[in-house]
């Protein structure tokens, strides 16, 4: 295994520019894809241009990645973000040494799902205390967390609970459409029972937010129904969309927020695909992530809103069935740092 840590003199320039955010960067589930998709990206010149990562994982993980995929890198534990130099070829890494060195790819472990909670812990820390100014992750298996004793539904929640906050979304990005989900980690079932107006007034008021806060002053929101055809007028369904979502985009509209619906979800995904929309409002998992990943997973990113931190990651799995072959594609991972670095404050601004 190699330990070299002296770090490789910058090509041109100097990308550790102090005016860009430090974001810390969790692994995600060692057994899967994360640590090669974390090495992968951080080894592109643009991420580096715009933003200081920092690695909250293991570094030993981290070296098997990188020479599973041949790429020459030097990863250097340190013990603080203050330690850490952004040197180009090198990867600093707040090193928490949690897994075996002999830690199986692709298969589930409780030892890498503890793991992986304990990274978006100390990255929070980091965040709350000022250290960081944004976090991306790297995918995490719900499975492997919950065997190692942590049962929450996914990385969503997991942060709302470490940042101390109740209520959070999840807003899905590519490069051709972007969701905000008023329910996510829930049964059909329990999905439609939870929705209501004030739930769905509070999710497009933060959609609202990071779109402007993205730099799109007056967005267009397409708000999607629960039923078919938006209840056909009351033809399918009991009448959800009168009693759970008109409300709210009738106060949303007086506030002066351009939300339209409740509308169709075919229709409103296929409006916003040919750019009539900015952001589309899916009332459960489903509705909002299959058109997703048609239309651009390869690309696509997680941001959770809602959070005093800006938080992004990957819009894909663990993908045990490819760990540890070097066959992952890191597109999905470039585009979550850049933007975690255009969404997050600069130092000093925090």
């Amino acid at each position: 295994m190699s330990t070299t840590t002296s770090p490789t003199a910058p090509a041109t320039g100097n990308p550790a520019d102090p005016g860009t955010p430090v974001i810390a960067v969790t692994m995600g589930d060692g057994a899967g894809v994360g640590p090669e998709v974390t090495v992968g990206a951080l080894l592109d010149a643009s991420v580096r241009a715009e933003c200081r990562p920092v690695v909250v994982g293991d570094a030993a993980r981290l070296r098997q990645a990188a020479r599973v995929l041949g790429a020459d890198v030097d990863v250097v534990a340190v013990d603080s973000v203050a330690e850490a130099t952004f040197a180009p070829g090198r990867i600093d890494v707040v090193d928490l040494g949690l897994l075996p060195e002999d830690l199986p790819w692709g298969e589930v472990s409780p030892v890498a799902g503890d793991a992986a909670y304990q990274y978006v812990r100390v990255a929070c820390e980091l965040a709350m205390s000022g250290a960081v100014q944004g976090i991306c992750t790297a995918p995490l298996n719900k499975a492997a967390l919950h065997a190692g004793g942590h049962l929450f539904p996914g990385h969503t929640e997991l942060l709302a609970h470490f940042c101390g906050v109740e209520e959070v979304s999840m807003m899905l990005s590519t490069p051709r459409v972007k969701v905000i989900h008023v329910t996510t980690h829930v049964g059909l079932l329990d999905a439609v029972e939870r929705i209501e107006p004030g739930l769905v007034e509070r999710t497009v008021r933060r959609g609202h937010e990071a779109m402007v806060r993205s730099g799109i002053e007056d967005p267009r929101i397409g708000v999607c129904a629960i039923n078919p055809h938006a209840g056909e007028n009351g033809l399918f369904g009991r009448g959800e969309e009168a009693e759970k979502i008109t409300p709210a985009i009738e106060v949303l509209q007086a506030d002066g927020i351009d939300a339209r619906g409740p509308l169709p979800a075919d229709t409103a995904f296929f409006l916003a695909g040919r750019g009539d929309y900015d952001l589309v409002v899916a009332m459960y998992h489903d509705q909002g992530h299959g058109p997703v990943k048609v239309l651009g997973i390869e690309a696509g990113v997680n941001i959770t809103v809602g959070l005093p931190v800006i938080r992004t990651s990957v819009d894909h799995g663990t993908a045990f069935d490819i760990a540890g072959t070097g066959r992952v594609d890191v597109r999905s991972m470039v585009e979550a740092l850049h933007q975690a670095a255009q969404l997050s404050p600069r130092p000093g601004a925090a």
